[in-house]
């Protein structure tokens, strides 16, 4: 795991532009944090660096969005579920399709998901700080994102 601090909504970009590098199409991103934390600035970022430039918004009332890029992204937000059933997952499974996917709120489908290529969590620490951990099962992505981010860690 890597821990990186963010000072803004857009250094908090850039970490995420730097984590899209190394992503491609079948990825998936798990994103946890509270309310306020920075995700959807976070998807915005690796969003913008996958070629995606309309739009990025957060898909609480819609659940999940679709961008266009050089990489096709999708961005689910399952807060308003409480948890996740066979028929909700038949609606959400085409959003993984030819996609590099972002999940906010994974931990309510837990058991559908597939696995992460990696998971992000981020908190408040303070202001506009935010701390931002990096974890994927090999450990290369977070170190590579960390570096193409020029962070602190």
């Amino acid at each position: 795991m890597v821990e990186l601090e963010s000072s803004s909504p857009e250094e908090t970009e850039r970490i995420a532009a730097a984590l899209a590098a190394g992503l491609a199409p079948g990825d998936v991103v798990a994103v946890s944090g509270e309310l306020g934390a920075g995700k959807t600035a976070f998807v915005r970022g690796a969003c913008r660096a996958l070629g995606v430039t309309g739009p990025v918004t957060s898909p609480t009332f819609t659940i999940g969005n679709r961008y266009r890029g050089r990489v096709d992204v999708s961005h689910l937000d399952l807060y308003r579920f409480e948890g996740v059933s066979d028929s909700d997952w038949a609606d959400l499974e085409p959003y993984f399709d030819d996609a590099v996917c972002f999940v906010e709120w994974p931990e309510v489908a837990a058991g559908y998901l597939p696995g992460p290529r990696m998971t992000v969590r981020l908190r408040h620490a303070g202001g506009d700080r935010r701390v931002l951990e990096l974890e994927s099962p090999d450990g290369e992505l977070e170190r590579e994102a960390a570096r193409g981010a020029g962070t602190r860690v």
